[in-house]
C-alpha cells in the first residue's frame, strides 16, 4: 500500500543536512528476522496505526495495527526480515513519528502522547533509536531557545545575531559530539550522507585551480561522505540520497558529454556495489533515466549501462526475459549513435519508384519516420517541412519520408496529408524495404526524425522543426 501523507518533519530535515562529521566504518551485520514494535500514544483518538519505511524518493506502508484492549499497537511478525532503514509510525490523518531499524534486535516500545508525536516519544530496546530521539531533542531545545530569543531581544538584530550563531556553533559541537560518540550508528551514516565536500582553492604546489578543476574535484567527492555501500542509505528519507543524486545527474552532468556522464556513473555503481540494495537502485534509476532522455546524445548513455551492467549480468533482479529486451534495444541503438551510418534503406514511392537513402547526393538529408494517423506528427510534419523548405535549397539538404503505417487504411489519407501540405521531398511507402526499419531504427513511436551527412552519418535526432533549424544553423556556423 503506497502512503501518500508522509511529509518529512522539519526538524528532522534541518537535522540532517549540511553536518560536518567523521566517516564511519560499514558494519556487517545482518538483519534480525522477525519484529515486534509496541507502541503506546497516551489519549489517542486513532483506533488503527500504520508501519511503513521510506524507499528512495517514496513512502510505503507495510503493516498494520489496531489497537488493542491496553490502548496499543503491537505490530509483530516473527516470519518477516526488516532490512536496515528509516521507518514510521502514521495514522489515517497523516500523523507520523520517525523511528530507525539498524542492526539490532526488533523488539521495541515506544511510548508517547497524542499532543506531540515526536517530542514526546521514548523508546526502550533500541540504542540506535534513543541517539535518534537524543539528537532531535538537543535540536529542539536550540531552535526553541532561539525564538525565545527573537522575541525578548525584539529589534536589537546585532545582539539577536550574535546569540543565533553562538547557538548554531554550539549545536554544531553536538552534531559532531554524537557523530563521533556513535560513530557506526544510523544516525551517523545519514549526517555523513548529505555533508558536501570542500573545494580546494589551489593545488598542492600553491597554483590556483581553474572552475574546470574545482568542478572535478567536486565531482570526484560528492559522494565521499556517503555510504554507498550500506543498504540502509536507501530506505532513508529521500533527502538524505535521492534528492541528491537526483541533482548530481540533472545538475552536476547537465550538457555534459555522454562520455563525461559515463565516467561519473561508473565510479558512483563501483562504490555501491558491496550493497545489493544501492547498487540495484542506482544501476535501474540511471539506465532508465538515459532510456527516456530527450538529449539526443544521452542514448548513448543507456546503451553503456545495458552493455555494461545488464549484458555483464550483474543485474540480478531482471528477468531473462528483461535482460534479452534491454540487451537487444542497445545493440540496435548502438547502430543509431551520433557519428554512426544510418543502415540503408531501400523503398518505393506511391508510384513504384525506387529510391536509396544512401544514394542521395545531399550535402545533408533529413530521414523521417511518419503517419498521418499520428496526433503528434499531424503538428509536427507541416512545420518541420516549412523549415526544411526554408533551407533545402541554401544548404543542400535533401527529403527522406517514410510512411511508418503502410496499411490499406493509412494509405489514402498519406496520400491526402501530402496533397494538401504540399510534401515534395521523397515520399516513400514503407510497406516493402530492404530490412525491417521498424527493428532496425527502433521506430516504435512517430515522428522520428534524423539529419544526416553526405556520407550519410548520423548527425542529429529526436528532431522537431524548431531543433532542426538550431542544428542546422549551427552546423554552417551561422
Amino acid at each position: 500500500m503506497r502512503h501518500n501523507h508522509i511529509v518529512i518533519s522539519v526538524i528532522t530535515l534541518f537535522c540532517l543536512l549540511n553536518l560536518p562529521c567523521s566517516r564511519a566504518s560499514q558494519s556487517d551485520n545482518k538483519p534480525y528476522k522477525g519484529y515486534r514494535f509496541v507502541l503506546t500514544i497516551k489519549n489517542t483518538h486513532d483506533s488503527i496505526m500504520y508501519l511503513g519505511n521510506y524507499y528512495a524518493g517514496g513512502t510505503y506502508a507495510i503493516d498494520t495495527a489496531h489497537i488493542d484492549n491496553k490502548g496499543r499497537f503491537v505490530f509483530e511478525r516473527k516470519d518477516r526480515t526488516l532490512p536496515p532503514g528509516m521507518y514510521f509510525f502514521t495514522n489515517p490523518s497523516g500523523n507520523y513519528v520517525e523511528f530507525m531499524v539498524y542492526h539490532e534486535k526488533l523488539d521495541f516500545t515506544f511510548t508517547t502522547d497524542e499532543k506531540n508525536w515526536s517530542n514526546n516519544m521514548t523508546v526502550k530496546g533500541s540504542k540506535e533509536n534513543q541517539y535518534l530521539f537524543d539528537y532531535h531533542k538537543a535540536n529542539r531545545d536550540t531552535y526553541y531557545a532561539i525564538d525565545s530569543a527573537r522575541r525578548a531581544m525584539g529589534n536589537d538584530n546585532e545582539a539577536f545575531n550574535a546569540f543565533r550563531r553562538k547557538s548554531m556553533m554550539r549545536l554544531d559541537s553536538i552534531k559532531e559530539a554524537m557523530i563521533a560518540a556513535h560513530p557506526k550508528s544510523m544516525l551517523a551514516l545519514m549526517m555523513n550522507a548529505t555533508r558536501e565536500p570542500s573545494i580546494p582553492t589551489q593545488d598542492s604546489a600553491g597554483n590556483a585551480l581553474s572552475n574546470r578543476e574545482r568542478w572535478e574535484y567536486y565531482m570526484d567527492h560528492y559522494f565521499d561522505y556517503t555510504r554507498l555501500d550500506d543498504d540502509a542509505l536507501i530506505r532513508t528519507p529521500e533527502m538524505i540520497f535521492h534528492r541528491r543524486l537526483i541533482s548530481y545527474l540533472d545538475t552536476n552532468l547537465h550538457n555534459a558529454s555522454a562520455e563525461i556522464i559515463c565516467l561519473y556513473v561508473d565510479k558512483l555503481i563501483e562504490k555501491a556495489r558491496p550493497s545489493k540494495e544501492n547498487f540495484k537502485y542506482l544501476v535501474h534509476t540511471i539506465t532508465e533515466k538515459y532510456l527516456q532522455s530527450p538529449v539526443m546524445s544521452y542514448d548513448a548513455v543507456y546503451v553503456h549501462m545495458v552493455k555494461k551492467y545488464v549484458e555483464s549480468g550483474d543485474c540480478f533482479w531482471m528477468s531473462p526475459s528483461s535482460v534479452d529486451y534491454n540487451v537487444k534495444r542497445a545493440n540496435t541503438w548502438e547502430k543509431l549513435l551520433i557519428g554512426k551510418v544510418a543502415p540503408e534503406l531501400i523503398l518505393k514511392d506511391n508510384s513504384g519508384n525506387v529510391y536509396s537513402l544512401h544514394q542521395q547526393k545531399h550535402k545533408y538529408t533529413l530521414l523521417v519516420f511518419w503517419s498521418p494517423t499520428c496526433g503528434h506528427c499531424k503538428y509536427v510534419i507541416p512545420s518541420l517541412y516549412k523549415k526544411y523548405k526554408m533551407y533545402k535549397d541554401k544548404y543542400d539538404i535533401g527529403g527522406f519520408a517514410i510512411l511508418s503505417e503502410p496499411d490499406a487504411e493509412t494509405r489514402p489519407k498519406w496520400i491526402e496529408f501530402i496533397q494538401n501540405y504540399h510534401l515534395d521531398w521523397i515520399n516513400l511507402d514503407g510497406g516493402e524495404a530492404n530490412i525491417d526499419w521498424h527493428e532496425v531504427y527502433d521506430v516504435i513511436t512517430t515522428p522520428q526524425i534524423f539529419l544526416l551527412d553526405k556520407d550519410k552519418k548520423i548527425l542529429a535526432k529526436k528532431l522537431n522543426a524548431e531543433s532542426f533549424e538550431m542544428v542546422i544553423k549551427a552546423l554552417e556556423g551561422e
